[in-house]
């Protein structure tokens, strides 16, 4: 739709007319580098009526092989005729956070939050915190346990539940421990060198291999199947 700016406009305009609440729209600043067209789009759609917008500085064809371009998104809040503009991109830290409010009304957290879930905490109280391996593992408990709850203890409900838990250590492992740290904060798009963690359970949990996040799941859900095998689908847990 991004490249289709008069639908989309009329699009807005029918959803807010017919809507009993806010009605917001994410685009990214493009389809591709040759077709940048978020600020043109963000003229257009200010007048829909719409709460807010969110952009994504990045384009769809860049997916996440470079930085998001926040100074483009300071320059399209500067046409949304008061409409509050959010940006997103490659917020990882509450120093992320806080020099990205002076390009925009506001952060949408991506990407980061499944990363460093507690990445919230860490906004709201403005420090780093070093969450241990055990603290990690009982998040991962609490998150079967919702899954459970939700798809069911059989064996069809474990096995989905597995394979959500999956798809978010394909993020949780690029977390690196702020013990370990030499910079703060951690950037996300930096791969690190290989590393050993603090304890076992730490280093098992930085593997970027999909057998040692198998072994994680185990620890909450129990053995697999046999020849059970697993590939991310998400290319967003990629490095730059």
């Amino acid at each position: 739709l991004m490249d289709r700016a008069e639908r989309l406009e009329q699009m807005a305009r029918a959803m807010v007319a017919v809507s009993s609440v806010p009605v917001s729209i994410k685009v990214r600043i493009g389809t591709s580098e040759n077709k940048i067209t978020g600020l043109p789009l963000c003229e257009r759609l200010r007048g829909t009526g719409v709460s807010h917008l969110v952009m994504h500085g990045r384009t769809r064809q860049q997916r996440y092989t470079k930085h998001a371009d926040w100074d483009y998104i300071s320059q399209c809040r500067a046409v949304c005729g008061g409409v509050p503009l959010l940006g997103n991109g490659d917020v990882l830290s509450y120093e992320d956070y806080n020099a990205r409010l002076s390009q925009a009304d506001g952060v949408m957290i991506g990407r980061g939050a499944l990363i460093k879930p507690w990445i919230f905490q860490e906004i709201r109280e403005q420090r780093h915190i070093d969450i241990t391996s055990g603290e990690r593992l009982e998040m991962l408990r609490r998150f079967r346990d919702y899954g459970l709850e939700h798809w069911g203890s059989d064996t069809a409900g474990v096995e989905k539940c597995r394979h959500f838990l999956l798809e978010w250590l394909s993020f949780l492992y690029r977390y690196i421990p702020v013990g370990l740290l030499e910079v703060l904060p951690q950037r996300i798009n930096e791969r690190p060198p290989s590393y050993f963690g603090r304890d076992e359970l730490e280093t098992l949990m930085c593997s970027p291999r999909s057998d040692d996040w198998i072994r994680i799941t185990e620890m909450v859900l129990g053995k697999v199947p046999d020849e059970f095998n697993f590939v991310p689908k998400h290319v967003a847990n990629s490095y730059s």
